[in-house]
């Protein structure tokens, strides 16, 4: 087997499965396993208590004096905001105000928690790596989608007192499950409290089933008539997700160093499909949706062909 076919192959095999997660989903939808209602409550239930009890067990275990990295860390946060600055830049020349949150939110937003254990388990197996990347975007991926889309709302335009607008984004960022979840985590490790094994093999069963139901619940969400319209914007968005800011900030992750699982974390957290969770927050702030399910469900398409060409020339440079 040549160096070419072993690559591909290495490729393949990274992404392959995730993805065949989420077009049975699409499938389990279509013979009425899972139906409208079933779907809203899965994705519920992932977002509200299975991706919290995941991140909370990658963090609450971890020891952080060993895995942690300040300049990785810091690379992930600055290259994220980067990414919200740049995005938020393009969505003015949409005359549509309303529409601007929606544009940035799923231009930016990758589904790092979810794909981004799925990717690296699947290529290195248990990966600590995972955990640092997580701390550096999913905190600001949250309270960035809260703000834009809090400020964008429809629902704003009919409120005279902009206090309330102002009340109601911090509420949203501090009640977020994601951020309750990662800071739980953080500050079980930090005090390092011991876990019980009742409750540390609870939290596991709950994470281990967080990343294939995620999967399946976020091709499930997929419907057809979300394409219609907003097609020109939706691939320019799913242009700038997988191709250019991967293509932009990959590089100056390689020069800064970066190897291996922390150079997969960083392609799965500028490259991966806009998760299925902004849809929700979305629809949550009176917004109408149609762009972010339209991007979800290209970036998701589009993202099983981008991530293998990715992951093929990092891996073709001996750089993975």
């Amino acid at each position: 087997m040549n160096t070419f076919t072993r690559n591909l192959e290495f490729s393949l095999n990274a992404t392959v499965p995730v993805f065949f997660l989420m077009v049975l989903g699409t499938f389990f939808r279509k013979v009425g396993l899972l139906d409208e209602h079933s779907v809203k409550k899965l994705n519920q239930f992932v977002f509200k208590a299975l991706l919290p009890a995941l991140l909370f067990k990658d963090l609450a275990s971890a020891d952080l004096g060993s895995i942690w990295d300040t300049k990785f860390v810091l690379f992930c946060f600055f290259s994220t905001l980067c990414c919200i600055i740049i995005a938020a830049f393009l969505s003015l020349i949409r005359k549509n105000k309303n529409e601007r949150g929606e544009i940035i939110q799923a231009s930016y937003r990758s589904s790092a928690a979810v794909l981004g254990m799925a990717f690296v388990s699947n290529i290195y197996g248990e990966s600590t790596m995972v955990a640092p990347m997580i701390i550096g975007t999913v905190p600001l991926y949250n309270i960035a989608a809260v703000t834009v889309l809090s400020i964008t709302s429809p629902d704003n335009n009919k409120k005279k007192n902009r206090k309330d607008i102002i009340l109601k984004t911090v509420k949203e960022v501090i009640t977020n499950p994601i951020i309750l979840g990662i800071m739980a985590g953080l500050l079980w490790a930090i005090l390092k409290i011991p876990q019980p094994e009742i409750f540390s093999k609870t939290i596991s069963y709950l994470a281990n089933i967080s990343t294939p139901l995620s999967l399946i619940a976020l091709g499930a969400s997929f419907k057809l008539q979300d394409t219609k319209g907003n097609t020109l914007l939706s691939f320019g968005i799913a242009a700038l997700k997988l191709v250019v800011f991967c293509a932009i900030f990959l590089p100056a992750a390689i020069w800064l160093g970066f190897r291996t699982e922390k150079l997969i974390s960083i392609l799965v957290m500028l490259g991966s499909a806009t998760t299925g969770s902004s849809f929700v927050m979305a629809k949550n702030f009176g917004h109408k949706g149609a762009i972010t399910a339209y991007v979800v469900m290209l970036t998701t398409l589009l993202s099983a062909i981008t991530l293998t060409i990715w992951l093929f020339i990092l891996k073709t440079l001996n750089y993975i």
